[in-house]
C-alpha cells in the first residue's frame, strides 16, 4: 500500500499557549507543523490583566501573547512550520492519517493532530441558574476598570477571572457583589481573603431591566429557597467557559475531550481536556507533551 501524501508531520489546530507550544516541541523535533488559527494568536490571553503564576516574568495575557506570535513568527522563517489563517469545524482518524476540515471545505492532512481550541466564555443564556432576556448585556467582568464597579455591582458567577480582576488591580477599593452556584464554590478559595469580595450563594437568580431607569433588578434565590431582590447599577458577567469540541471528537458529559477518549492520531491539549486544568502553565506543558506523544509514539518505525 503506498504512503499518502500529507500536508505535514502534524497539524496544530488553535494558536493559544496549548497550540504553540506544539508547534515548538514539533519542529524541533524536525517534524514538520501547520497551524490553524482563524483569530489572534495567543488566544483568551487577550483578556488576562495580570499574570501571577506563569514563569517568564510576564506580567499581563497580551505580554505573552505577543511573545507566542512571535514565536510561530520564527518557526516560520525556519520552513517548518506554517500559519493557516482559517477556522477549524471537524477531525477525523484513519489508521494511516488523521485529517481537518475546514470552514471552507478544505481538508488539510498528517500523521496526527493536536487539538487545542480550549474554551469559550459563556453567558447568561449557556445556564441553569440564571434567567434573563437575551437581549439583557452584562459585560464581562475582565473588561471593567474600577472606575466602572460602584457599591451595587454585582457579578454572575465565581470563576477564575475573578482572582485575576482583583490582582490587575490591586488599589482598588471597589466591591464586587459575588452571585455563585454551588459549582462555583471550589473556584472562590483563592479570594476568601480578599475584604473586596462579598460572596452571595445562590441556586437561581432572574436579572431584569425596568422599561424605566437605569437600574437593574436583580431577584437572588438562595441555597435555601429565600429570595432577595436587589437594585443593581451593573451586572457583570463572570460564569467560567464552556469547550470548544470540534466535530469527530469523543466528548464526556461536560462537553470536555479528555485525551485517553480520543482515537491514537488525535491529541488534546489545553483547556480542552478538562474543567479543573485550566491554566496556561498546564495548557503548555500538554500542548509540548502532546507533541512529544506522537514522536515517540512512532520512534520504532524510524529505527
Amino acid at each position: 500500500m503506498s504512503t499518502p501524501s500529507l500536508d505535514a508531520d502534524v497539524l496544530v489546530v488553535g494558536a493559544g499557549p496549548a497550540g504553540v507550544a506544539a508547534a515548538l516541541m514539533a519542529t524541533s523535533l524536525n517534524m514538520t507543523v501547520l497551524v490553524v488559527e482563524a483569530d489572534n494568536i495567543g488566544g483568551k490571553l487577550q483578556t488576562i490583566g495580570a499574570l501571577e503564576n506563569v514563569s517568564g516574568n510576564w506580567t499581563t495575557g497580551p505580554q505573552l501573547a505577543e511573545a507566542l506570535a512571535a514565536d510561530l513568527t520564527r518557526l516560520e522563517q525556519t520552513g517548518r512550520c506554517s500559519l493557516v489563517r482559517s477556522r477549524a469545524v471537524g477531525v477525523k482518524a484513519h489508521s494511516d492519517l488523521a485529517e481537518v476540515l475546514l470552514a471552507d471545505t478544505q481538508v488539510l492532512t498528517a500523521q496526527a493532530v493536536v487539538v487545542s481550541t480550549g474554551v469559550t466564555v459563556m453567558t447568561p443564556s449557556d445556564t441553569d441558574w440564571i434567567s434573563a432576556a437575551p437581549s439583557l448585556s452584562t459585560p464581562p467582568l475582565w473588561r471593567a476598570t474600577p472606575e466602572q464597579v460602584g457599591p451595587r455591582t454585582y457579578v454572575l458567577g465565581g470563576d477564575r477571572p475573578l482572582g485575576t480582576w482583583l490582582r490587575a488591580h490591586p488599589q482598588s477599593s471597589a466591591t464586587l457583589h459575588v452571585l455563585a452556584p454551588p459549582t462555583d464554590d471550589y473556584k472562590l478559595a483563592e479570594v476568601s481573603g480578599d475584604d473586596r469580595v462579598r460572596i452571595v450563594p445562590v441556586s437561581h437568580v432572574v436579572v431584569a431591566q425596568p422599561r424605566h431607569g437605569a437600574d437593574l433588578i436583580v431577584e437572588v434565590e438562595n441555597r435555601q429557597g429565600e429570595r432577595t431582590t436587589y437594585s443593581a447599577t451593573a451586572v457583570l458577567s463572570n460564569l467560567g467557559n464552556r469547550p470548544t469540541a470540534l466535530e469527530g471528537l469523543a466528548v464526556d458529559e461536560g462537553g470536555y475531550c479528555p485525551p485517553e477518549m480520543q482515537h491514537p492520531r488525535i491529541f488534546i491539549a489545553g483547556d480542552l481536556r478538562s474543567g479543573r486544568f485550566q491554566r496556561i502553565t498546564t495548557a503548555q506543558g500538554s500542548g509540548a507533551e502532546a507533541a512529544l506523544a506522537y514522536y515517540y509514539s512512532t520512534a520504532l518505525q524510524r529505527v
